[in-house]
């Protein structure tokens, strides 16, 4: 059980009654919270230390009324008043560890008044649902944010997923390129295969895959963004006969191909839409065909809980996302495909390296991103987003899987080695 100790008196009688209730349940459910340390700072210099151990955290509360955004909103609530500097940290990614480390006694924090809001979120957030059309718009939301945005952090092969780091000296670029590897061996890529990618992103991976693998590929994406940018780098690097990028929803797509990816994409799909996503993978497989999934996940004993809650990344990042678990995919291609699962890859430390290598790169173009006409609130809630997941994997709260499944004419067939 975690402790509270004050290290000076508060001045609460600075504060507004709602304010006062609010902090007094706030610093009660931490008091509660049972692994780490948390300092904090209040406006008026009190210090007060919770918990022991670790992982420690460090805040500095800018005004009172960040504990009510906390009393109100939960967890949503601490990254809305982070957007509005009502609070602060030298150590975001720690101060997301330490809520990480206590993710079960945070959801407490959700038992107050932000328990009484969340029904309204949540049918609000219903509105998102990735239909055919909602899907474009919650794609639209994120992604068409402009490549120009997205060009200032990623690494030049606009690779937005989780890159893998074979060594430690390893840069942004070469984990990327690592990672394109990775995935185009254990699909065991060569001339005779044709490759379906289901998520084109800015087209790294298509062209990695033809052009060092020397694969058919065929992309899709329903991003105008992306797809404008993706057939400009096919056609400026001669590879327009053998990559093929289509504007088209999974759902539409005929044919059949002898190689499937699909990375980080599971994630616009939905809980409501997962039977028809894997039905369709299983109509687009040839028998003697190969999937790979590189998929965020998040603990299966939490999927049902966070399904029902809407999240700071639900809110402001991607208004249609969801993260499944390993069980619901393993659950999904048993029930909805003919494939089997062959091998499963954990690669989340990796993701949270990324993400630590993307906002050394984000922070550094501040300037950059001002003059593209983002605000500083944007760009602190960009900032908590890219921390948010970072301590996140650090702490396990989610992963990453490359998860490879075989149709049933490849069964006992040795595996490619990533």
């Amino acid at each position: 059980m975690g402790m509270l100790r004050f290290q000076s008196q508060a001045g609460t009688d600075q504060m507004s009654a709602l304010d006062r209730l609010a902090r007094r349940f706030v610093l009660r459910t931490l008091a509660r919270f049972p692994v780490g340390r948390l300092q904090l700072v209040e406006p008026d210099g009190n210090r007060l230390l919770i918990g022991e151990g670790h992982p420690a955290a460090a805040l500095r509360i800018l005004d009172w009324r960040a504990y009510r955004m906390l009393f109100t909103g939960g967890a949503l609530g601490a990254g809305e008043g982070w957007m509005e500097e009502l609070w602060d940290s030298d150590d975001l990614v720690g101060v997301v560890r330490f809520f990480a480390a206590n993710i079960e006694p945070m959801q407490a924090l959700e038992g107050g008044a932000a328990r009484m809001l969340q029904p309204l979120r949540s049918m609000l957030h219903s509105f998102n649902r990735n239909s055919i059309t909602g899907s474009r718009r919650n794609i639209a939301a994120h992604y068409d944010l402009g490549n120009d945005f997205f060009r200032l952090f990623l690494d030049p092969t606009m690779m937005y997923s989780s890159a893998i780091y074979a060594r430690e000296d390893m840069t942004l670029e070469e984990a990327a390129l690592h990672k394109l590897d990775v995935i185009c061996r254990k699909l065991q890529l060569g001339p005779d295969n044709h490759l379906l990618e289901i998520g084109t992103g800015w087209g790294g991976l298509a062209l990695h895959a033809a052009r060092h693998y020397g694969c058919r590929v065929t992309t899709t994406t329903i991003s105008a963004e992306q797809y404008a940018y993706a057939c400009a780098r096919v056609s400026e690097a001669g590879l327009a006969d053998r990559v093929t990028v289509l504007d088209q929803d999974y759902r539409q797509l005929t044919g059949r191909y002898d190689r499937i990816v699909s990375v980080e994409m599971i994630e616009a799909v939905g809980h409501q839409y997962l039977p028809g996503y894997f039905a369709r993978l299983n109509d687009l497989l040839t028998d003697d065909g190969l999937l790979l999934l590189q998929a965020i996940t998040i603990p299966d004993q939490r999927y049902h809980y966070a399904l029902r809650q809407v999240d700071f990344i639900k809110r402001y990042i991607f208004p249609g996302g969801f993260l499944p678990s390993l069980r619901v995919i393993c659950s999904g291609l048993g029930r909805h495909t003919r494939l089997q699962p062959e091998q499963v890859d954990d690669i989340g430390l990796d993701y949270a390296r990324t993400l630590a290598d993307w906002r050394s790169r984000f922070l550094a173009a501040r300037q950059q991103v001002a003059a593209l006409g983002f605000d500083e609130r944007f760009r602190r809630m960009w900032d908590y987003y890219l921390c948010y997941c970072e301590g996140a994997f650090r702490e396990g709260a989610i992963s990453t899987v490359q998860l490879l499944a075989a149709g049933p004419a490849r069964r006992g067939r040795p595996a490619a080695q990533g």
